[in-house]
């Protein structure tokens, strides 16, 4: 019976070392996934509709603090430049430096170096652009079109400017990563395939679905074993009382005996 009480209690004390380890990794990979998050992400909200039908008015977007050298084609940036207002704007890179961008092509396509680009992106039957244009970005610059093509303001609009309607890569603040809200929009951003087989290729995500990944485990291991405790008390069976009962009730009998005699 003692040994059984012993064994009994090892159980419950390594269940309750294995409970305070699992929240204590669990408190770790939380809040380090949050702190990692903040310090990686900055969340922008969408205040127009240039960028529809990729991403709405009101989104709330994850944007990675990058340097602008990491910028590729086909990235959805946030920048904010004092010749386009100097307020943070959401465009999409369709040239850096270097490119010739033009539109359109007999197709209506927008061609970059003479190579005609399909853009799954835009909304069906949109065209690349509701004006011709061209441009020859300047080295170290980026020339940004938002996906509403027939509302947004954007490098075509400042073509007259002396950058001819590029942006410094140093104007970049972040690459949109993913849209955050509503949860019904949820999702990470696609880098468009038809960049790839352009010099320099596109950019790769970055390491939000690990920063999710950590804060999830994280918090189903402070859940759980926050909820081992109340668990097993539920779960052991109650014996022990019903030994002792007796014993108590042996143990006072024969002390009425001895007080007899």
């Amino acid at each position: 019976m003692s040994g059984a009480g012993r064994g009994e209690d090892g159980h419950g004390r390594a269940g309750r070392v294995l409970s305070g380890l699992a929240v204590a990794v669990g408190c770790v990979l939380f809040l380090g996934g949050f702190v990692w998050g903040a310090l990686l992400y900055q969340p922008y909200t969408v205040p127009t509709d240039s960028m529809e039908p990729t991403v709405m008015r009101g989104d709330r977007v994850l944007a990675e603090r990058i340097d602008g050298s990491e910028v590729r084609r086909g990235d959805v940036v946030v920048f904010k430049d004092k010749v386009w207002g100097d307020v943070p704007m959401l465009k999409r890179v369709v040239g850096v430096g270097g490119d010739k961008v033009e539109c359109c092509d007999r197709q209506g396509r927008m061609t970059i170096n003479g190579k005609p680009v399909d853009e799954p992106y835009l909304a069906a039957g949109s065209p690349a652009s509701i004006t011709a244009f061209s441009a020859t970005v300047p080295d170290g610059q980026l020339f940004l079109i938002g996906d509403h093509r027939t509302t947004s303001l954007d490098s075509r609009s400042h073509l007259a400017d002396a950058s001819h309607g590029a942006v410094p890569r140093s104007a970049v603040k972040g690459r949109v990563d993913a849209i955050a809200w509503p949860m019904g929009s949820w999702g990470m951003m696609d880098r468009p395939r038809t960049f790839a087989s352009l010099p320099g290729g596109t950019s790769h995500p970055g390491p939000l679905p690990l920063v999710l990944a950590s804060v999830i485990a994280g918090a189903v291991l402070v859940l759980g074993g926050a909820a081992y405790g109340p668990m097993a008390r539920r779960l052991t069976p109650r014996s022990g009382a019903g030994r002792d009962g007796g014993s108590g009730g042996r143990g006072g009998g024969k002390g009425v005996t001895t007080g007899v005699r």
